[in-house]
C-alpha cells in the first residue's frame, strides 16, 4: 500500500500546527461544526478509555462483532508503523486499513475546513475519523480514546452505545493528574448520562470507586468486572460469566492472563451496546483476535533472524508500571510452561516512569540491553535508561540498537535457548516491526 499522499498531508499539518495536546473540546467542536457534525452521523459507537488494555479491548470487540457478521469501523491510536493503522474501515469479510487516496482526501478536506485556525494534528486526525466513519457504511464503530477521556478529541460523541473504562493506573501525570483517582475521573469523562457503561478489571479500589460513583451520578446502566461479569481459566479454557450464564471458550489468542479480563470487558461491552454474541462467534473471536505490538511473537523477519537460534522473541509496546506488571505476569506464565532464561531489550521515552516499568521484571529478567528510541524526540538516552534499570534492581548495559542487542546476545550467550522481550515503548515496537519487515496489516 502506498502511503505517500496521506503522509505528505500529515507532514504539512505537523509543520503548521503545534505538537502536543489541547485539553478542551472547543477547537474540535468548532471544526466538526464546519464539517456538518459528522460525529452525529456515526453508527452505534463503542467508546473505549483506560490506561492499559484499550487496544486489546478494541481488538476483541472487533473480533466478536466481525465473527457475528457485523461490519465494523475501528479507530485506534497511536499507530506503530503507518498512520493508516489508526483507521480500519468496515468491509465484508473483515475491516481493512483505509486506502491511501481516501485517507489523503479526507485529511485535505478537514484541513481546508479548519482554514488555518490553531489546532493540533491529533484533533484534525480525529475529525478525519468522524468523516471516514460517517461516510462509509458500518453496523458499529469502535473508537479508542487518545489521552485521558474528558477532554480527549474523541469525546464529542453525544450518545455512545456503550462507554468502556479499561484498567486505570498512573500515566500521563502531567496532563491527567498525579493521583490514580484524578486519572480515573478524567477517564470517567467519556460517560454520558443514561448511556451504558462497562468498567473493566481495576487494580485500584480507589479508581474503581471513582468510576462507579461517576456512572451512578449519570444514571448509567453499569456493568463492573468482578461484580456483573468476569472471566477465569478452567482446564486450559476461558470461562466467561455474566447474568446470562456461562460461555466456555478457547483461551484468547493474545497471550497473558490479563487478556482474559480484556476479553471479558469486550464481551460485556458488545452485549451492552445491543449486539448479540453467539457461543460460536465468541469462540471464533478468541481464536482469531490479533493486536500487533502487544505480546506479539516475532517468529520470522529480518531482526528475528539476528537472534540466537531458536530464541523465543516477544514484542510489546507497554510502557508504564501497570503494563510492566501484566507483561511480566504473562512472561512468568511462559516460564512455568517452558522455562528459559529471559532477556529484556528496552527503549523508553522520557514522559514514562522508567524505573517503575523495570521494577516489574525484578527476579524474572536475567539482563537488560537498553537501546535508543529513534522514532521519538523524547527517547531516553540508552546509557541513562541503563541507570534507571539498575536502580530498579536489574543488571543492564546500553547498546546502539535492537539489532546490535540481538547479535550481542547471539554471540555471547552460551546457555539454554533464551526468551527475549523487546519492549518499553510503542515507538520502539513500531520501529521493530518496520525493521523486521512485518508491519501491521
Amino acid at each position: 500500500m502506498t502511503t505517500l499522499a496521506a503522509d505528505r498531508e500529515i507532514e504539512a499539518l505537523m509543520a503548521l500546527h503545534p505538537k502536543g495536546f489541547d485539553l478542551s473540546l472547543d477547537r474540535i467542536s468548532r471544526l466538526l461544526e464546519r464539517l456538518g457534525n459528522p460525529q452525529d452521523l456515526l453508527p452505534p459507537v463503542i467508546h473505549i478509555a483506560g490506561t492499559n488494555g484499550k487496544g486489546s479491548c478494541a481488538a476483541f470487540s472487533r473480533a466478536l462483532l466481525e465473527a457475528s457478521g457485523r461490519l465494523v469501523h475501528v479507530h485506534t491510536s497511536p499507530h506503530l508503523v503507518s498512520w493508516h493503522e489508526r483507521y480500519r474501515l468496515a468491509a465484508e469479510g473483515g475491516g481493512r486499513l483505509v486506502d491511501d487516496d481516501i485517507f489523503a482526501e479526507a485529511i485535505a478536506r478537514v484541513a481546508k475546513a479548519n482554514a488555518g485556525q490553531k489546532i493540533t494534528v491529533f484533533e484534525i486526525l480525529t475529525a478525519v475519523t468522524f468523516i471516514l466513519f460517517s461516510e462509509h457504511p458500518a453496523d458499529v464503530a469502535i473508537i479508542e480514546v487518545g489521552l485521558g477521556g474528558r477532554f480527549d478529541a474523541t469525546n464529542v460523541i453525544a450518545r455512545p452505545a456503550v462507554s468502556v473504562i479499561m484498567p486505570v493506573s498512573m500515566d500521563h501525570e502531567a496532563y491527567l493528574g498525579d493521583r490514580v483517582e484524578l486519572i480515573a475521573a478524567e477517564k470517567a469523562g467519556i460517560m454520558k448520562r443514561g448511556c451504558p457503561v462497562v468498567i473493566g478489571a481495576q487494580e485500584s479500589e480507589t479508581a474503581l470507586q471513582v468510576l462507579i460513583d461517576a456512572a451512578e451520578r449519570l444514571e448509567c446502566p453499569t456493568l463492573v468486572y468482578g461484580q456483573d461479569f468476569l472471566a477465569f481459566e478452567e482446564n486450559g479454557r476461558m470461562v466467561y460469566q455474566d447474568d446470562d450464564g456461562l460461555m466456555d471458550l478457547p483461551p484468547p489468542r493474545l497471550p497473558g492472563r490479563h487478556q482474559f479480563a480484556n476479553a471479558a470487558a469486550a464481551i460485556a461491552a458488545v452485549k451492552a451496546a445491543g449486539f448479540e454474541i453467539s457461543h460460536r462467534a465468541a469462540e471464533k473471536a478468541m481464536t482469531n483476535v490479533a493486536w500487533p505490538g502487544r505480546m506479539q511473537k516475532l517468529a520470522q523477519g529480518r531482526l528475528a533472524e539476528l537472534a540466537p537460534k531458536g530464541a523465543d522473541i516477544w514484542l510489546d509496546g507497554g510502557h508504564n508500571p501497570g503494563a510492566g506488571v501484566v507483561i511480566a505476569e504473562a512472561l512468568a506464565e511462559q516460564e512455568e510452561k517452558n522455562p528459559r532464561p529471559l532477556f529484556l531489550i528496552s527503549g523508553m521515552i522520557n514522559t514514562k516512569d522508567q524505573a517503575g516499568y523495570f521494577r516489574a521484571f525484578k527476579g524474572l529478567v536475567r539482563h537488560v540491553y537498553t537501546v535508543p528510541v529513534s522514532m521519538s524526540d523524547a527517547g531516553v538516552p540508552n546509557d541513562e535508561l541503563a541507570i534507571r534499570a539498575t536502580e530498579a534492581g536489574l543488571t543492564a548495559e546500553p547498546v546502539s540498537s535492537v539489532a546490535s542487542a540481538l547479535m550481542l546476545l547471539r554471540d555471547t550467550w552460551d546457555g539454554p535457548t533464551p526468551r527475549i522481550l523487546i519492549g518499553g515503548s510503542l515507538y520502539l515496537a513500531g520501529a521493530v516491526l518496520a525493521e523486521n519487515g512485518t508491519p501491521p496489516t
